[in-house]
């Protein structure tokens, strides 16, 4: 039985279709990349209300449960960003008094990574913020999520850890707590 080959008409016209196949393969990786793009940006953007929401339902509690703490309120501010000499911070909330100075880390899901990160900028907040310098510098962390060994471990660093009950925020440090400062 004889064997037909194939002619190089027939060879250049499955290189071509083939090459059409790559191309739309090509195509559709590229848009299946501009959408992922897209939802990654909304995913940050939804983080990011999603924080600005937490901040929201904090700043108005944060003045009585540091009252109730025994912590004066005369100032509570938003966002407030320092940048000197090459380092920067970020504080989402700035309880402030004429002595202390509680600087909140607000997440829609507290991590332990966050509560490390919010350390790191309790440690960086006089230099970077010197009008703040005389004054004692304490720490809290809150979420409309905080997995309970995260909040174990945010109050063993020393950290107040604010969190939602019911309709309402509470500070649920008990009062053994003794808050770290820095």
């Amino acid at each position: 039985m004889a064997t037909i080959q194939p002619t190089f008409d027939d060879i250049w016209r499955l290189f071509q279709e083939t090459n059409l196949q790559f191309q739309e393969t090509d195509r559709k990786f590229q848009e299946t990349d501009r959408k992922i793009k897209e939802m990654t940006i909304s995913i940050g953007r939804l983080g990011n209300k999603l924080g600005d929401f937490v901040e929201e339902m904090v700043r108005p509690a944060a003045v009585r449960l540091f009252q109730e703490w025994g912590i004066a309120v005369h100032e509570v501010h938003r966002q407030v960003v320092a940048n000197r000499q090459g380092a920067a911070i970020e504080v989402d909330l700035l309880v402030v008094n004429d002595e202390d100075v509680v600087a909140i880390e607000c997440k829609s899901t507290l991590s332990v990574d966050d509560v490390n990160e919010h350390l790191v900028r309790l440690g960086k907040l006089k230099e970077l913020l010197p009008s703040y310098a005389d004054k004692r510098v304490l720490g809290a962390v809150t979420g409309m999520v905080i997995p309970d060994h995260v909040a174990t471990y945010a109050y063993r660093q020393g950290l107040f850890v604010l969190a939602q009950s019911g309709e309402s925020v509470v500070i649920l440090n008990d009062a053994k707590f003794q808050p770290k400062a820095w």
